[in-house]
């Protein structure tokens, strides 16, 4: 019975790493590309930056982690003690810990640019993307391409 226990704890702690890696992957830059972005056709426009401004990326699957957290943390917890109370008792701080856990990993944000560029064809988009102010200056001209899913700022 112990060595079960500690066989799930060990799994909840590696399944739970790999989660939370997975969750808090950054936002592509202009120069990261994902392996399904690799031989996809881009439409290519050139344009000049107008304005920027310094944001915040977000994490968009916050309740993913926070659930995922608070079953890993309520399976691990329910390997404490060795009776029934004790048991559910570590179930519920592991699922409240594990769910605060997962909110916190996903919670963090990326640094990053919106900028508003005007096109040749004189049409103005909006893109943000990870960086910094200091990677672009107003006036510079840039490269905007994008898949139709992904749109990206670069020189």
């Amino acid at each position: 019975m112990k060595r079960l226990a500690s066989s799930v704890a060990l799994l909840s702690i590696i399944v739970a790493t790999g989660l939370s890696t997975g969750c808090s992957t950054a936002p592509p830059s202009s120069n990261t590309f994902t392996r399904s972005e690799a031989g996809r056709a881009q439409s290519v426009e050139w344009g000049t930056i107008e304005a920027m401004r310094q944001v915040n990326i977000q994490n968009d699957q916050r309740g993913i982690a926070t659930a995922t957290g608070a079953v890993l943390g309520g399976i691990a917890g329910s390997t404490i003690g060795g009776g029934t109370r004790a048991n559910a008792a570590g179930a519920t701080v592991g699922a409240v810990a594990g769910g605060a856990a997962g909110n916190a990993v996903s919670g963090r944000t990326t640094p990053g640019v919106e900028f508003t560029v005007r096109l040749e064809s004189g049409r103005a988009v909006a893109v943000v993307q990870p960086g910094s102010l200091s990677d672009y200056r107003v006036g510079d001209r840039v490269r905007v391409t994008s898949d139709g899913v992904t749109t990206r700022v670069s020189r």
